[in-house]
């Protein structure tokens, strides 16, 4: 969030200054190279085996997630240009665990058709369903058929098409991405329209709505670094702070070795500020690295598998990504599966055993718990803009509501793509953009 933000300001004509104690960018959001920094940053003994090949043929990210075709990242991308840094590589297939087994997610009219998922006449009740999603227009009444977007609740949509449980379940959890049914008694329109988000992101590539970065995730917030150097901005890693300097409440700069210097607002992940932030949960994350693709995914190079709690009896989802040699973060023949939820138990690894199970075998795992904060402050008084720490979810729409939050906290007015285009073109020159 820090470095999108960085390069955003920049781009807004602010003079920024982005430090960070790390030697890398991206804080909790790097891709740690080589395979050894690994090793030693989970204090495993002894160095990779032979047969994890060059170490330094591994970027493995600490916190997994996948961008939506058509969604919030991909459009900041877009307007940035940022993605003039990156190549995209889109994941070969999403699929929902149901009865112990996985399958892919029916994504299109034809392989809703065609799946085992369901039976044929809740086929014909899904594909109903699709096409109602897909013509609905908050904009056009005529499109609700009977339905109050901002008043009646998913279950009751549910309802109007009657869908049973599984579908109900993978289309709550693997199209619309929700991470537990609190939003089956919300208003339908936001579900909708996620699911809408899903279907325009799979219709660009096909394959699935999720795109990947080459050389990992780490790329992002590299990327964004460039793009505040562009426009004046300032970096320096390896720069521990000692200390925020705060005067009558507000905040007037930050302290390093000795100097200060000086700021009129502040943004920091939730590390730098532990007094003005409330732990709101635990994520458990283990990445493991294979020999194999995941068996039942049609031996694809990159995949995402959701688990819904239902399933497994719990109240948030699991979830597995999965990324190979093929986008350049592992060595030749290898994989990387990460998992991910949230902690419900005294005992998180219990809680991920069934996407472990998936996995078998597992060459070598590094297991992190990792606390989830959100701000107490929100920066009014203080001009502290804290932001909050990555969740479970295996895309980047929360982050990026979580970007969109702290601009408006900090600018008094919302984010516009538009708007940061056409101060894009004041300082470049519309004939350069082209």
């Amino acid at each position: 969030q820090e470095c999108i933000l960085s390069g955003i300001m920049s781009v807004n004509g602010k003079k920024v200054l982005h430090m960070d104690r790390n030697s890398y960018y991206g804080g909790e959001s790097a891709s740690i190279t080589p395979l050894e920094d690994l090793y030693k940053r989970f204090n495993l003994p002894g160095t990779p085996p032979e047969s994890m090949g060059r170490g330094r043929d591994w970027n493995v990210d600490l916190i997994p997630k996948f961008l939506m075709a058509n969604g919030q990242l991909v459009k900041m991308l877009l307007y940035t240009e940022v993605t003039r840094y990156l190549d995209f590589k889109v994941i070969e297939g999403s699929f929902v665990y149901k009865g112990g087994k996985i399958y892919k997610v029916p994504s299109t009219e034809a392989e809703a058709l065609a799946s085992s998922l369901m039976g044929l006449f809740e086929k014909r009740r899904f594909r109903k369903f699709l096409v109602y999603v897909a013509n609905f227009d908050e904009n056009d009444p005529k499109t609700f058929e009977g339905v109050d977007p901002k008043k009646t609740t998913m279950r009751d949509v549910y309802k109007k098409f009657d869908l049973g449980q599984d579908v109900i379940d993978f289309t709550g959890h693997a199209l619309a991405l929700y991470r537990t049914d609190d939003y089956l008694d919300q208003p339908c329109q936001e579900t909708i329209n996620r699911i809408k988000l899903y279907s325009e992101s799979l219709a660009r590539y096909g394959k699935s709505p999720y795109l990947y970065p080459l050389y990992g995730l780490g790329e992002l917030p590299q990327g964004f670094a460039r793009l505040s150097a562009i426009y004046g901005g300032t970096y320096m890693l390896n720069k521990p702070i000692e200390e925020i300097v705060i005067e009558n409440g507000k905040v007037v700069g930050v302290k390093s070795e000795g100097e200060v210097a000086r700021c009129k607002q502040l943004i920091c992940d939730p590390s730098y500020v532990s007094d003005r932030v409330t732990k709101v949960g635990q994520v458990i994350r283990v990445i493991c690295i294979l020999s194999h693709p995941i068996k039942n995914t049609n031996d694809a190079n990159s995949c995402q598998i959701i688990i819904p709690q239902n399933q497994v009896n719990r109240k948030s989802d699991i979830y597995v990504c999965m990324i190979s040699s093929a986008h350049n973060v592992a060595a030749q023949g290898k994989y990387i599966a990460i998992a991910s939820t949230t902690v419900e138990t005294a005992d998180p690894e219990k809680e991920i055993k069934p996407a472990l199970d998936l996995l078998e075998p597992i060459e070598q795992k590094f297991v992190s718990i990792s606390d989830l904060f959100a701000p107490t402050d929100l920066g009014t008084e203080s001009q502290i803009f804290i932001s909050r720490t990555y969740d479970a979810t295996t895309h980047f729409e929360t982050t990026c509501d979580d970007i969109k939050d702290i601009y408006k906290r900090m600018m008094g007015s919302e984010f516009d793509f538009e708007e940061m285009k056409r101060k894009k073109n004041d300082i470049y020159g519309e004939e350069e953009q082209q």
